[in-house]
């Protein structure tokens, strides 16, 4: 059962609903009719809305996009250091749009999915200790 909802500008809520994102990525692995590419949306989304709870618990304003690595500049030109490891989120934002419809795009392998949950997990880890730090 999901947590209670909180108001859109509670980085809490952000929290919450990449943590959901993040437990869809990871519940549905051994399903038959599910595609990686799929799975890896839900990574992506995992990545970003950690993100912009930080930035909302900044009072930075922030575009409503996919792009993580535009996320992750503005973060850093307000002051944010970001490490190697979270800055790598970049990587997951073809799976935001590209691989989410049939195309021509390749198949995304398990070794693409493990990476891409793996790079979530660690930007959910990184932002929940960053507010924790400043509350």
């Amino acid at each position: 059962m999901p947590p209670e909802r909180r108001p859109p500008d509670d980085p809490i809520e952000w929290l919450n609903r990449a943590k959901s994102n993040l437990a869809r990525a990871t519940a549905d692995i051994n399903l038959p009719d599910v595609y990686l590419e799929d799975l890896c949306f839900d990574a992506q989304q995992a990545a970003k809305k950690p993100t912009k709870a930080l930035l909302l618990s900044r009072g930075i304003t922030f575009p409503f996009v996919h792009d993580l690595a535009e996320l992750v500049t503005v973060l850093q030109r307000n002051g944010q250091e970001v490490p190697p490891t979270i800055a790598e989120a970049a990587r997951l934002t073809r799976f935001a749009v590209e691989t989410r419809y049939p195309s021509l795009t390749e198949a995304v392998t398990r070794e693409d999915y493990d990476r891409a949950v793996a790079i979530a997990t660690e930007v959910l880890r990184w932002v929940e200790q960053h507010l924790l730090d400043n509350r």
